[in-house]
């Protein structure tokens, strides 16, 4: 598995958020729902992003923009438009005194808006959730970024007012495709963390792939220089000095990122996943995880539930 791959192997869309917005200017909503990841759509129209703190962002027609949360920020026709609408936390809609919304504005299956034939048209989808998208992959992200068009936004423009069987799942997959085809496609064009762009480095590269592909071996560093050929000392101050952090270290987040992931899955005891990301025992992943977290196994994974 490549450091590409091993990112973005996570996003795992369940019943995610999603809505087209059909909206006339002046419109200004003020989104605070805490999630986690959110990626925006210009179908038609423009937009601007607007943080509590950080630079002005426009979107123009046919632009994806993702935004990393918890953060709110607001989203409108004009920087200058006061917000109108307030998205709470389970994609809530109000006015700024409170009072219910979404009915109001209700435009059909998953489309709202405030015109049936307005000049800005977006589609907003939602992860609710970490264990969605892990937290490698959040770490990684800027909090907005913004990437021009896809393939996929033609299809993902089709199906969201669709109203069929399975429909969720559908919606569910596109979104996951469609973030990782625009991060792939940043990636590419963007600095990446220095622990991407060791994967170029032979020794490194090599020693780091070992770590991603058996997280369950009992690796030392001893164990893994072995492998790729150099000495321990060597290993050790290469790979820290272009990784950020020592081979165990990185080797212990993988494997608790790993974790995290797996224990969002129905099926997965806390010892399956002991065994598949490399702790002898429930009790020493639970020590690792809630070390690292601040939470126990059992707390993340009644979080996510």
């Amino acid at each position: 598995m490549d450091q590409l791959a091993a990112l973005l192997d996570g996003p795992r869309a369940r019943g995610a958020f999603m809505l087209r917005s059909i909206l006339d200017p002046p419109w200004s909503l003020r989104i605070q729902d805490e999630a986690p990841l959110t990626v925006m759509v210009m179908v038609r129209g423009e937009a601007w992003v607007v943080p509590d703190d950080g630079d002005l962002t426009r979107l123009r027609p046919g632009e994806v923009a993702i935004v990393r949360g918890p953060k709110p920020y607001t989203v409108a026709d004009d920087p200058a438009t006061p917000p109108q609408v307030v998205i709470h936390p389970g994609q809530r809609c109000a006015t700024i005194d409170g009072e219910t919304l979404y009915q109001d504005l209700d435009l059909g299956v998953r489309t709202w808006g405030n015109a049936t034939d307005g000049g800005t048209v977006a589609i907003t989808c939602t992860y609710h959730m970490e264990g969605e998208v892990s937290r490698r992959l959040l770490d990684v992200l800027p909090t907005l970024l913004v990437q021009q068009g896809d393939p996929l936004l033609p299809l993902l423009a089709t199906e969201i007012v669709k109203d069929q069987p399975g429909q969720g799942a559908v919606l569910d997959r596109l979104l996951d495709l469609l973030l990782i085809s625009v991060l792939r496609s940043w990636f590419a064009t963007h600095e990446a963390p220095a622990w991407y762009q060791a994967q170029s480095d032979p020794v490194v590269g090599r020693a780091m792939r070992m770590l991603q592909n058996n997280p369950a071996h009992p690796w030392t560093v001893a164990s893994l220089a072995a492998q790729v050929g150099v000495s321990r000392a060597s290993l050790a101050r290469r790979f820290t000095e272009l990784v950020g952090e020592p081979p165990m270290a990185f080797l212990t987040g993988w494997r608790l990122a790993l974790a995290a992931d797996l224990l969002r899955e129905p099926d997965m005891t806390i010892g399956s996943v002991a065994r598949q990301v490399g702790y002898g025992s429930p009790f020493a992943l639970s020590a690792a995880f809630k070390r690292v977290r601040g939470v126990s196994p059992q707390e993340h994974r009644a979080a996510g539930r």
